[in-house]
């Protein structure tokens, strides 16, 4: 898991500057079962669908850029919403190939060899364990061969269809006594999308046995479902039966932070070092809301802890320079950049830290340092949307309309929940005299971002000339 996901910073001149977005691919898979069917209009800060709702008063995209969803970025990389789900139940259920070829092993192996064993058979050229031989009602009766079996179907074959048959015959063997089968049979419902049939299941696992991985997965089902006030009060109730429990209190600060109500998670991530001074997502986190409340210092006091407790990697050093730079430390800057760039270990990574890097050179005045540093932005990475709007700035100030135009509408066609391309294509058109256009614009700007007063104020000028002409 990588910590301290890469902060962006804001500086503002005739039009707005932008921030690098961390897009999240999440989607709830669509289901033709009415009971997995979620509620088109949930009540205000009760969903995770319109973050924006919530009663905790998030930060404004103009302080803090959000995620497509709505989303503040966040301090931290998270498993649940960067892994790439199956959006259809064909997916789920369809066995990868985990062999050079799909074909199961030759009849000539098995002919040398009897039928209860031919399964277990393995050869360089193929897989492990040949499921599609596996007798599973005769190893459903093994309970210890039957765990480390399930394992590894779950785990390293992802066939989950074969997992969840194993499954129901080992606890349907153990009398439905078995708590862990329980909790296997709703990871595989779960996988499946079946959420409804997975809650059962580890509710009813939890009645047997309480446990804190039970807790959290049936949480995980809430959240797939948008029932984040649900998945606190699990929470919550779990935090009862297990004080000072880190993943719990963790898992709660995570919700809050996901319904826009900063300062409440902030106040959980502080709970969680008190119980545990080295978790790193706490830090990061923290550390990333001080960066975004303008305490560049605080937020670096937490950086270097987690440089001191061993974390090297390019997302760390990228935000040590930027507190660095914001707390007028600039001998420190540039260093740090130079050493995000060469741990950087891909190119969406050096993009990031060159759109940074353009960031600084506007912060001290050299906008040709700027240009060129948009510009390397958008060779590692050319769906940069917020490179483009930026170069759109710096074209505009040369005077080249033309090229601005055409770098704001890349912008906004890559990235249509931002309003900042929206709204310089309004000042842009404002400017030029093409009215009609800039209201257009302005309107999508202010759906995006509804309290930019510079958008109102320009709308409202916009109307005035309407309501004359």
């Amino acid at each position: 898991i990588q910590a301290a996901w890469n902060l962006k910073t804001r500086a503002l001149t005739e039009m707005v500057y932008v921030d690098e977005i961390d897009m999240d691919q999440e989607g709830i898979a669509e289901m033709i079962l009415d009971e997995n069917a979620i509620a088109q209009v949930a009540r205000p800060g009760t969903s995770l669908k319109l973050p924006g709702t919530s009663q905790g008063g998030g930060p404004s995209p103009a302080v803090r850029p959000v995620t497509q969803s709505g989303r503040p970025i966040t301090g931290f990389v998270r498993p649940s919403t960067q892994s790439g789900r199956p959006s259809t139940m064909e997916q789920a259920i369809r066995t990868p190939r985990t062999a050079l070829t799909a074909r199961p092993i030759t009849s000539a192996s098995g002919g040398c060899v009897r039928l209860g064993t031919a399964s277990m058979l393995t050869n360089p050229d193929g897989p492990f364990i040949n499921l599609s031989r596996l007798n599973l009602t005769k190893y459903a009766q093994k309970p210890k061969l039957a765990k480390a079996l399930f394992e590894y179907i779950f785990h390293h074959e992802n066939d989950v269809k074969n997992a969840l048959d194993l499954a129901a015959l080992a606890t349907e063997h153990a009398q439905f006594k078995d708590w862990w089968w329980k909790v296997q049979i709703g990871k595989c419902y779960y996988r499946l999308g079946l959420y409804r049939e997975a809650e059962k299941q580890f509710k009813s696992a939890l009645k047997q046995q309480d446990m804190v991985d039970t807790i959290l997965y049936l949480a995980k089902v809430y959240l797939r479902l948008d029932q984040p006030v649900t998945a606190l009060n699990l929470f919550k109730q779990g935090l009862d039966r297990f004080p000072g429990e880190v993943t719990l209190i963790c898992g709660i600060a995570r919700i809050y932070e996901e319904m826009n109500n900063i300062s409440t998670a902030a106040e959980y991530y502080k709970d969680v070092l008190k119980q545990d001074n080295t978790h790193v997502e706490a830090i990061a986190c923290i550390g990333s809301n001080h960066f975004y409340s303008d305490q560049p210092e605080i937020a670096l006091r937490f950086y270097r802890r987690l440089l001191q407790m061993g974390v090297y990697n390019c997302q760390l050093f990228n935000n040590l320079g930027l507190c660095c730079f914001y707390a007028q430390q600039y001998d420190m800057t540039l260093s740090s950049f130079e050493r995000a760039l060469f741990l950087a270990e891909n190119e969406e990574e050096t993009a990031d830290v060159w759109y940074n890097l353009g960031h600084v050179a506007v912060g001290i005045g050299d906008l040709n340092l700027a240009y060129q540093c948009f510009k390397l932005t958008l060779v590692n990475n050319n769906d940069y949307a917020e490179a483009y709007n930026n170069l759109a700035v710096l074209e505009m100030r040369k005077g080249h309309t033309e090229q601005a135009r055409a770098l704001l509408q890349t912008a906004s066609s890559l990235a249509p929940h931002m309003y900042e391309p929206h709204f310089n294509v309004a000042i842009l058109s404002e400017k030029v005299g093409d009215l009609q256009r800039s209201y257009t614009a302005a309107q999508k700007s202010e759906e995006a971002f509804p309290g930019h007063v510079d958008t109102q104020q320009l709308i409202k000028q916009l109307k005035e000339h309407f309501a004359m002409l």
